[in-house]
């Protein structure tokens, strides 16, 4: 991967300044890739799944926290329409730094917000806000990474960066939630009310990024000195470029189906399942506690996640892609049936067991992650490839992230028409076209033409958050 972004920044037009260059004695990766994807997996987790756990607990509707966040996926959809213009006014350091001290910021504006009559909606604008900068951050850090490591290094941290980056997703679904559950339980030595646990919630995820972005000041390594594009035109040239080879694609449509089908059932529970754990019983959901849905939804079930990943990667290593991809549709949309279950059973008067629900939340968590794989490998490996390898691996992710859109943005208003026993069951039957799409997947196997690419590096997004998405 250093080898593409050096190819496509043969020469160096327009030198970086020397202030460019503060930092510029190597750092070993020990010492910044575990705290970079930290810092990129907290903004992430407090976009799609703290805020909604947040609304939720302030009284809100599934239709009104769904239709308000589920949109907002689309930001890491568009990463590739400005990816390149990063590179024209500074370095990939500068701009992680800069994004880091900026999402503290709109942190802390998101808890003093929560005090004010319109709080809603400046909470949502700054969500937007938010998934921007971090989507921003994504950039330069997966660029930071390629540009700074050489081949074998990017390969030993690849495992560490995945781990590090979960661990930022459960700082967010478990420490700041779990957190904003003990100041607000009205058993509890503390008792806030609800608005002023999120206020100190939110507060304490704005700190971290704050102290994350001041370690990175002297730790994060400046990387390559890739050049600056001259001009918007001639990024914007090579955009067009990537568009036309991207369109040339052997059976691309027939690819661009399977992605766009793949994770259709997963995309109605990606924000409904979390919200259903928490709703009350008396609405038909499980009535989990805050503290109770940072441990099992948070903790338990992200590490259950990350495993459920690693043996999904090397089960597809052992086997092949072609020959797993239908199995790892099955493993990505029967667990389905365990909400279903979950959602027939709870009912006012009859008391789950919370290792029930573990167990089963588990399983759902286990098997989307384990069939989650297919669904990148496949864009890495059938779609990717090519004259512009990287940019096209985005342009995949960005449709993979943009057809999540409506499923999300509408799955609250269904669970709410519905109800959570007739919801479920329409998940499980919106899974349908996913195992078909993995049935009929076209393989064009198009030959692997490293040597010859010339497209940028900096619009792929990184492997971890894409993942964990």
């Amino acid at each position: 991967m250093s080898a593409e972004t050096r190819k496509s920044h043969p020469a160096v037009t327009q030198p970086y300044r020397a202030s460019d260059l503060s930092v510029t004695a190597p750092r070993r990766p020990r010492s910044w890739v575990p705290s970079m994807y930290l810092a990129m997996g907290i903004p992430f987790a407090m976009v799609n799944w703290v805020a909604g756990t947040m609304f939720k607990d302030l009284g809100y509707s599934d239709t009104k926290i769904t239709a308000a966040t589920g949109s907002i996926v689309v930001v890491w959809s568009l990463k590739p329409f400005w990816a390149e213009f990063l590179d024209m006014s500074s370095t990939k350091r500068r701009w992680v730094l800069a994004m880091e001290f900026f999402l503290c910021a709109i942190l802390a504006v998101m808890s003093i917000a929560l005090h004010l009559p319109n709080y809603f909606v400046l909470v949502i604008a700054s969500l937007w806000v938010l998934a921007f900068a971090s989507a921003t951050q994504d950039i330069c850090a997966d660029g930071l990474y390629i540009t700074a490591l050489d081949k074998k290094q990017q390969a030993e941290w690849i495992g560490p960066q995945g781990v590090f980056w979960t661990v930022g997703r459960i700082f967010g679904t478990a420490v700041v939630v779990g957190l904003a559950g003990v100041l607000s339980d009205p058993t509890g030595s503390w008792r806030f009310d609800a608005k002023t646990a999120w206020t100190y919630a939110l507060g304490t995820s704005a700190a971290v990024m704050g102290l994350l972005g001041v370690y990175h000041y002297f730790n994060l390594p400046v990387g390559s000195l890739a050049r600056r594009p001259k001009d918007a035109k001639e990024v914007v040239g090579k955009f067009v470029d990537s568009v036309k080879a991207f369109l040339q694609k052997k059976s691309l449509w027939g690819m661009l189906i399977f992605v766009g089908l793949y994770r259709t059932g997963e995309g109605f529970l990606l924000i409904e399942a979390p919200l259903f754990v928490q709703a009350s019983v008396a609405d038909g959901g499980l009535g989990l506690t805050l503290k109770e849905k940072a441990l099992i939804d948070g903790t338990i079930s992200t590490t259950v996640s990350l495993l459920a990943g690693i043996l999904g990667g090397r089960f597809v290593a052992k086997y092949g892609l072609r020959r797993t991809l239908l199995f790892l549709a099955i493993c990505l949309n029967v667990p389905h049936l365990c909400y279903v279950f979950l959602s027939q059973v709870a009912a006012p008067g009859t008391h789950l067991s919370i290792y029930l629900i573990l167990t089963l939340v588990c399983i759902e968590k286990f098997g989307y992650s384990f069939g989650f794989v297919g669904n990148m490998l496949y864009m890495m490996q059938q779609i990717a490839p090519g004259k512009y390898k990287m940019v096209h691996y985005a342009f995949a992710t960005a449709w993979m992230n943009l057809v999540l859109w409506p499923t999300q943005t509408f799955s609250g208003k269904l669970a709410d028409w519905l109800g959570y026993r007739h919801f479920f069951i329409f998940v499980l039957v919106a899974s349908l076209p996913s195992l078909v799409a993995a049935w009929k997947a076209p393989f064009p196997d198009p030959p692997d033409v490293d040597d010859d690419e010339t497209g940028g590096s900096e619009g792929m997004p990184e492997g971890a958050a894409a993942a964990a998405s």
